[in-house]
């Protein structure tokens, strides 16, 4: 049984992040330009001028955060920021999306048109200072992850359906050949989102307009779903207690447009216990 870790609306919730030397959830709403979290019984906002997406942590108070036009290092207790490296700053149509860090210490961090217009967008890797173009030409970018041994990535270009793997070399953790087809979510017009990858190497995927949570074994077999309260599901994460609680962004942009059942709480940030156990999220090398 899912329930609401906090009620906060947003617009395009995304990007949850277990800091694990805080024990704390953080989140960004992508279209509100702002990062989120909860400090006891209430809500903590951070207000930026561009849309701000996806996160890795460097140190207890430091986080790498990508936006529209670079990458930046922020701090969540001073508020101060220092500019990194540039992202697609010089594209004014296109926004960073979907993003984690790898277990090399790397950042692999999406782009999409801010329409998103077919092809628009890429995926990178941030590593050593630098930021690589990985994949050019794609819609929307999700489900950055990584298997608990650091042998392959996951990610999708939502609008196909189809989640990818690709091998890493095993000594610094790029890219090696060509991704594969590991899951294809296509024929049962199902749209991935955001994922992550749990201890025992099964991922769990958000599924836009699905109001769940999906979770697939190592081979790509559905072994089981949690629902939320929400249509747009876009992004789980563990964390809290020995990292067995599920978190899960949603979106409350557009579902009274493609008239969704009637939700509440379409938009809020959620949580399920007692799930699976997950992994701690990767620290950022810089």
């Amino acid at each position: 049984m899912s329930r609401v870790h906090d009620p906060t609306i947003c617009a395009l919730g995304e990007g949850p992040l277990w800091h694990p030397l805080r024990e704390q959830l953080f989140w960004f709403d992508i279209i509100r330009y702002r990062l989120h979290t909860r400090e006891g019984d209430r809500t903590k906002t951070w207000q930026f001028d561009e849309h701000v997406s996806a996160a890795g942590w460097v140190d207890e108070e430091r986080f790498l955060i990508a936006s529209e036009t670079k990458l930046f290092l922020f701090n969540v207790e001073t508020g101060q920021s220092e500019d990194v490296c540039p992202l697609e700053a010089d594209n004014h149509a296109t926004r960073s999306n979907d993003g984690r860090a790898d277990p090399f210490g790397g950042f692999w961090i999406g782009t999409m048109g801010k329409a998103a217009e077919p092809g628009a967008g890429a995926i990178y890797r941030f590593y050593h200072g630098e930021a690589r173009l990985l994949y050019p030409s794609i819609t929307v970018p999700n489900a950055i992850s990584f298997t608990p041994d650091g042998r392959f990535a996951y990610w999708t270009d939502s609008h196909r359906g189809q989640i990818m793997r690709q091998p890493l070399d095993p000594a610094d953790g790029w890219p090696e050949g060509e991704p594969a087809l590991w899951l294809d979510l296509s024929s049962e017009g199902i749209i991935p989102d955001g994922a992550v990858v749990d201890a025992e190497g099964n991922l769990w995927n958000a599924q836009w307009r699905s109001w769940r949570v999906a979770c697939y074994s190592p081979e790509g077999a559905f072994l089981r779903a949690v629902p939320f309260n929400a249509s747009q599901t876009s992004c789980p994460a563990f964390g809290g207690d020995n990292l067995t609680t599920l978190y899960c962004t949603s979106a409350r942009d557009s579902v009274e447009s493609r008239d969704e059942r009637p939700s509440a709480q379409h938009g809020m940030t959620f949580a399920a216990d007692n799930v699976a156990q997950g992994l701690p999220e990767r620290q950022v090398k810089l």
